[in-house]
């Protein structure tokens, strides 16, 4: 009989005992070591016949171990491959890690079990350098092709002063030149048939279509769209890169830059992970005040999503509205934080400063007067006619197909499927809010994209003016050591207290070996950091899983047989940045 509870008992009974190895997290989240002879074999089980079914490749990454001091109970290894399993019904995760050896340490692909290990097995090769034997398209994803090393190996400088100034010798030059040559059997597309010949049409990477330096290389035949390729990589900045640098206080700021949209939606799964890790219990008021700041930051995010889509169709009057509302947004925003796309707001254990006097003023005004704008952007928007008649039908993809490519958020609801991790698997004080889940009675097309996302912003609303009814009096920081950084009045106690102060502040907490992940429901769908400590003031790994990077693969599954205009559509009802493609 399997054990509902526990994967891993249900592995060492498949497999046993000698084949599976478990490791114990700081997260608690079942961890379980295989080989690679047995790496399918688990994977698929996990996925198709286990008491809970872990239908989703959440997250496929690497660690490069070699520097790592803090590895006692793991087996050994230069590399570790993690692949991180979601089950939606119940909620449940589990990480099956691969150790692997050597300079060019290779795995078996898990293309076959889930179309988007596609990209992540293409990155992990990029970045450290890990052949995946059998993937169809092994080739850089985020650097150029004529990048040299895999940045995220220990021995990659993270610094551009670490490394010589930048020549660029004739050599070089055309070696470069030739790598921006267009050859489409490299992208896995014909040029012709026997009776066709095939048109290549680069959308991007500098259009206002792609919604940020973007690149699609369309394959037509006529008017109709045969494949579609997507090239990122454009807006690479090394986040993860910089988490090895940074102390995990001052790392914080660079959250807030993934999704640029989201602001302090980004800096939530990072302080949760590491209050988690460092068991920090903060006080309720910090728990609702980091709620209605990132309802606020989901409606902003929404509104503009809502205003490129409808003029990526056509409209041009609603995003005028849409960017008015946002100021206003942000004005609220602005007087609780400071700032206002980019607050680093969030504290390990904390807020950065309490809520300032006036704030429920500023709330309410804001709530007062904007949800009645939402009856006029239904007419204007959500019930136009010619809206309805470009985006319905258009895009199509169905709720197990959504699965198998990591599809979370808005774009998972659209196919009728009502999963929102805020409800399922509540974190931050989630439980104690009433609010529903928008879903789609249609095809899950572009149109139905939009309509989660239009009453989503009904719900943020409802969610804000409880926060705002509801806020509780109390402190904006855990009375805890490990809180970064500590509260103030405690600095001027005595010379240890000002040396403590001034460290902790200036290195953050040194935070015990082990790792741990959080996870939130973002403004376009899970968003999870998963952090490796080898008990130092800094990440040994910091990965960052965004919901970009695997939206943006279905588009050659959604466009095909559509014309251009229709995959102009599929791309607004996507709802993606490239800072969180490419990170």
């Amino acid at each position: 009989m399997l054990d509902r509870t526990d994967p891993v008992k249900q592995l060492a009974e498949r497999f046993g005992d000698d084949r599976v190895r478990r490791q114990d997290t700081a997260d608690g989240m079942p961890t379980v070591w295989v080989g690679a002879d047995d790496l399918k074999a688990v994977l698929a089980f996990l996925k198709r016949e286990a008491a809970v079914r872990y239908r989703m490749l959440f997250d496929l990454t690497a660690i490069d171990e070699r520097a790592r001091r803090n590895r006692d109970d793991q087996p050994a290894a230069d590399f570790t491959v993690v692949y991180h399993l979601l089950a939606l019904e119940p909620v449940a995760e589990i990480r099956v890690k691969l150790a692997l050896s050597g300079e060019r340490p290779s795995a078996p692909t898990i293309t076959g079990l889930w179309p988007n290990a596609a990209w992540y097995e293409r990155e992990a090769w990029d970045m450290f350098g890990i052949v995946f034997d059998g993937h169809p398209n092994l080739r850089r994803i985020l650097m150029p092709p004529t990048w040299r090393g895999h940045p995220l190996r220990k021995e990659h400088s993270a610094r551009a002063t670490e490394f010589e100034p930048f020549q660029l010798s004739p050599e070089r030059q055309d070696e470069e030149e030739e790598a921006l040559h267009f050859k489409p059997e490299a992208w896995g597309m014909a040029r012709e048939t026997d009776d066709a010949e095939f048109m290549f049409l680069n959308l991007g990477p500098n259009h206002p279509s792609v919604h940020g330096v973007f690149r699609v290389v369309v394959q037509l035949d006529g008017e109709v769209v045969l494949g579609a390729v997507p090239d990122i990589g454009y807006h690479h900045r090394a986040a993860e890169k910089m988490g090895e640098r940074q102390s995990w206080h001052t790392y914080i700021p660079y959250t807030d830059r993934v999704d640029y949209l989201g602001g302090v939606m980004n800096e939530l799964p990072y302080v949760l992970a590491l209050e988690q890790r460092l068991g920090i219990e903060v006080p309720a008021r910090v728990r609702v005040a980091r709620v209605m700041l990132c309802e606020f930051f989901r409606i902003c995010s929404h509104l503009l999503f809502l205003g490129t889509y409808i003029q990526d169709i056509g409209g041009m009057s609603p995003i005028f509205y849409m960017f008015s509302d946002r100021q206003k947004i942000y004005d609220v925003i602005e007087a609780v934080c400071g700032f206002r796309m980019h607050p680093a707001f969030f504290r390990i254990g904390g807020l950065a400063m309490d809520l300032p006097d006036g704030w429920d003023r500023k709330v309410r005004e804001f709530l007062d007067w904007f949800e009645p704008r939402l009856d006029e952007y239904d007419r204007m928007a959500m019930r136009n006619k010619l809206v309805k008649r470009r985006t319905q039908g258009i895009g199509v993809y169905d709720t197990d197909e959504a699965i198998d490519w990591g599809i979370t958020g808005p774009g998972l609801r659209a196919t009728g499927y009502a999963w929102d991790l805020r409800k399922e698997r509540p974190y931050s004080g989630y439980e104690h809010f009433e609010f529903d889940v928008p879903t789609a009675n249609g095809n899950g097309d572009c149109y139905d994209r939009a309509v989660v996302r239009f009453q989503e912003m009904r719900e943020s609303c409802r969610i804000i003016r409880q926060c705002l009814e509801n806020m509780p009096a109390g402190p904006y920081k855990a009375d805890h050591p490990m809180t970064t950084p500590p509260p103030k009045h405690r600095t001027m106690h005595d010379i240890e207290t000002l040396i403590a102060h001034f460290l902790t502040v200036s290195w953050g907490p040194i935070v015990p070996p082990g790792e741990g992940s959080a996870m939130v429901e973002a403004t376009k769908g899970l968003n999870s950091y998963y952090l490796v400590s080898d008990g130092d003031t800094r990440s040994y790994r910091t990965r960052i899983r965004t919901p970009s990077f695997p939206h943006l693969q279905m588009i050659p599954l959604m466009s095909r047989g559509h014309m251009i205009p229709d995959l102009i559509a599929i791309i607004a009802s996507i709802d993606f940045v490239m800072a969180d493609v490419d990170r």
